[in-house]
């Protein structure tokens, strides 16, 4: 396994990092694929053994057992130190707000939940998982830039945003001194390539880590269409969604990730994360079935010419924005975000 520095922080991290979003308790959340406790220690464990050091997790998958299982697994089978784990916390919902919780208390109930679940002392990555147009980002990035000053995460990163709003989000930052985002996990994939517009050029030039979540576009650029069908392809009503209008642009792509690995004689899910890490610092692989890490962890030794980089790119058409990031839109029309402090602040 090749490690790597995620963007401008200090961690180390694999070249592949495990997407958790499939453990947890199937009957507790928005899933009903999910694995149990027992497969899950499993999964990770292997991980483990295969050099991956990188565990994405959220308190809102699976009503946080899923950072629950991975916090057991991660005491029992590797030192503090040598892991490096992300969470997520949710916007502020109406209730809270109803009640007057502001920004930074909401930031700071969610840290302590999630660090409870994980039985840790903090987390190496804290995410802002989905843009909250109710909230100053002033009180986000403020919120977040005490946890990190308490010890309780070490770094910021931030997920399913526009370029622009980590770009003005890290500017407020700077002008505050409070800790920046040095991370986004978005939608990105051979089939769903909208990050290139701006948010990959942006990340180049920021020294920014790109951590992708839907790599292999929820199993379909891991398999010929209708071939090896999950329980998770039959039920994820969320990655139907996303994913099923089906495209011919988007099949003949898929087909020729297969003609690639039948000429390199690996899976389809070497060669599709092995495009993706010629893009990104990091892609986010879930896993459940041991054999689904083993095949990310063999990406990262596989290179892919030039011209196999441009046969698997050149058929690509644009895509609206689907998921989160279709509904990343002001809730509010008239809502207008703070950006600066005191009597200074300005409306955007």
């Amino acid at each position: 396994m090749k490690y790597t520095k995620l963007g401008n922080s200090e961690l180390n991290v694999s070249r592949i990092c495990m997407g958790c979003m499939g453990f947890g308790d199937a009957s507790r959340g928005q899933h009903s694929w999910t694995i149990d406790e027992e497969h899950s220690r499993e999964i990770i464990k292997r991980g483990l053994e295969l050099g991956v050091n990188f565990y994405d997790t959220a308190i809102a998958y699976q009503s946080g057992t899923s950072e629950q299982y991975v916090g057991r697994a991660l005491r029992d089978f590797a030192k503090r130190e040598d892991v490096v784990v992300a969470t997520k916390f949710l916007p502020r919902t109406p209730e809270e707000m109803e009640k007057g919780i502001t920004g930074q208390q909401h930031i700071e109930n969610m840290m302590d939940t999630s660090l409870q679940n994980l039985g840790m002392d903090y987390v190496d990555l804290y995410i802002y998982h989905m843009w909250d147009w109710n909230t100053d980002i002033y009180d986000i990035m403020d919120g977040l830039n005490r946890i990190v000053k308490a010890g309780k995460a070490r770094y910021i990163g931030i997920s399913n945003c526009f370029a622009w709003q980590i770009a003005k989000a890290n500017a407020l930052a700077e002008k505050e001194g409070f800790a920046k985002f040095v991370s986004v996990q978005g939608h990105y994939n051979l089939i769903f390539r909208e990050e290139e517009r701006e948010m990959v050029p942006y990340c180049e030039e920021e020294n920014i880590a790109l951590t992708p979540y839907s790599a292999l576009a929820s199993g379909r650029l891991s398999r010929k269409p209708g071939e090896g069908d999950t329980r998770r392809a039959a039920e994820d009503t969320y990655a139907k969604f996303k994913y099923d209008a089906v495209k011919e642009q988007d099949r003949v792509i898929i087909d020729r990730v297969a003609e690639l690995a039948g000429r390199h004689g690996v899976t389809m899910t070497e060669i599709s994360l092995a495009w993706l890490l010629t893009r990104v610092t990091a892609p986010v692989v879930g896993a459940t079935k041991r054999s689904h890490i083993e095949d990310a962890a063999r990406a990262d030794r596989l290179e892919l010419t030039g011209d196999e980089i441009r046969y698997l790119e050149e058929l690509y058409v644009p895509h609206p924005l689907a998921g989160v990031m279709a509904q990343n839109g002001r809730s509010d029309a008239a809502k207008r975000h703070v950006w600066s402090t005191g009597d200074q602040k300005i409306g955007k």
